[in-house]
């Protein structure tokens, strides 16, 4: 987890502690009970997430039908917007970044992964991507502001 505090340091140096718990989740040992985590809501939010992604990953591993991608664009419909090679990549990806937050205890691996391929997934979905880029003239050049 995080770093120890006493039970005492919430009431002799709250301030402190509650910044800590906003960088990090914080430990707060008790002489007379089981030691508490002090965290953010966000970094509680990222937990709960993470491990709603975990309980879909497990689902499309136990699933023995079809293959790994199709399993997962089932899990995340959102997936078929994505082409077939982009779906390929994107179930990699999604387990890649499972595997390291979980090893790391770091659930902004995996929701930071997930987020950016629901994203795109939502922009392709809409449109975005289709039509080629304009370039600019690599000659052109532009004042400083």
């Amino acid at each position: 987890m995080g770093p120890a505090r006493r039970s005492s340091d919430l009431s002799k140096h709250s301030a402190e502690v509650f910044a800590e718990a906003e960088a990090h989740p914080v430990t707060v040992t008790r002489r007379d009970g089981e030691a508490l985590v002090l965290m953010s809501q966000r970094e509680a939010k990222a937990r709960t997430r993470l491990l709603s992604f975990a309980a879909q990953l497990i689902t499309v591993t136990l699933d023995d039908g079809d293959t790994l991608t199709e399993r997962m664009a089932k899990a995340f419909p959102w997936m078929l917007a994505l082409s077939s090679a982009d779906r390929e990549t994107c179930a990699q990806d999604l387990l890649d970044a499972a595997r390291a937050s979980f090893s790391t205890n770091e659930p902004h691996l995996a929701i930071a992964e997930l987020t950016s391929w629901k994203e795109t997934a939502t922009a392709v979905a809409a449109g975005l991507g289709a039509a080629e880029p304009e370039w600019l003239d690599a000659d052109e050049k532009v004042e400083r502001p």
